[in-house]
């Protein structure tokens, strides 16, 4: 079966430099290329499924890259827990293209981005004059759009770093399950094996989540006034994208509000906006009919 290459890439940030993994799929020479970024908490062999899928069902050489996000995964620890946002995490992306393109040339850029990733797919995409190899074609946002709800971040400052010790990696699946219901079904199987990149064994026993707890500390620090202003930002970027928009929405997503995804179909890049019954936030992209969707809109 089709497996990812890891490599890394050397990232600034205010106080030095920090190495960012990323796992490769297909062809390293290829000039078309999609990045697929994940959520706050993941890492980037959640897209092994989706990743495997496009390359294979390529007619082109493809290029399929899937970092793991500072502080996440393979990825370094930031020194500071502040650093932990957008504007880090866009700044890496930059570093990342930028090997990517001395390796090999780029020519065709897309973007898969989950929640997180589509913040930062947003910011990288929707930015005139950053140092992008080539603009990005095709954006995929997965459910996540310029306003994210107070409640959904309410949730998130809840549980983002806060974790424990488990048993075993079944015992950490559990846990993870019963957070993350949101995800919608998923098969016994495919949870345990993407539960598997999600933990790290612990020296004295018993496994913990690959994450570093800092990661939380921006989003417990987050107010309502903040977050406010930071959509209207976030909604100047959106309507600067170029790109061809691909909005995906978890029907029972409380992150994406429904009027909000209906202003993303009628604004700036005008995306066209698929929802997903019985699912919340967010959308795995594992499942055959998903990847469906998103492999016609990025190869075609």
């Amino acid at each position: 079966m089709l497996q990812p290459c890891l490599d890394h890439v050397n990232c600034p940030h205010p106080e030095g430099q920090h190495r960012m993994a990323y796992w490769s799929w297909g062809d390293p020479l290829a000039a078309n290329v999609v990045v697929c970024v994940h959520g706050l908490t993941r890492q980037g062999r959640d897209f092994d499924r989706l990743a495997r899928a496009l390359v294979q069902r390529s007619t082109e050489p493809l290029r399929v890259v899937c970092p793991d996000v500072a502080g996440r995964g393979q990825s370094d620890w930031l020194p500071v827990g502040a650093l932990y946002q957008v504007p880090q995490y866009a700044s890496d992306m930059l570093a990342l293209l930028g090997q990517l393109h001395t390796a090999a040339p780029i020519s065709q850029l897309d973007w898969v981005g989950t929640s997180m990733g589509g913040l930062i797919g947003m910011v990288v995409s929707g930015q005139p004059g950053l140092p992008l190899p080539a603009a990005v074609r095709r954006l995929v946002l997965n459910d996540v759009g310029p306003a994210i709800s107070w409640a959904a971040v309410q949730k998130m400052q809840q549980y983002a770093g806060r974790y424990g010790r488990y048993a075993d990696l079944a015992e950490a699946a559990a846990a993870m399950r019963a957070l993350s219901v949101g995800f919608g079904p998923v098969p016994d199987d495919v949870w345990l094996d993407m539960s598997s990149h999600m933990v790290r064994d612990l020296p004295e026993g018993g496994v913990t989540l690959h994450y570093d707890p800092a990661i939380g500390e921006p989003v417990r620090a987050l107010t309502a006034e903040a977050a406010q202003a930071g959509e209207a930002l976030l909604w100047s970027v959106y309507d600067q994208i170029q790109a061809q928009v691909l909005l995906i929405r978890g029907q029972d997503s409380d992150l994406l509000l429904p009027s909000t995804a209906l202003a993303m179909t009628g604004r700036g890049p005008r995306a066209r906006l698929v929802e997903w019954a019985g699912i919340g936030h967010a959308p795995t992209l594992t499942a055959p009919e998903q990847i469906e969707v998103l492999a016609d809109f990025l190869l075609k």
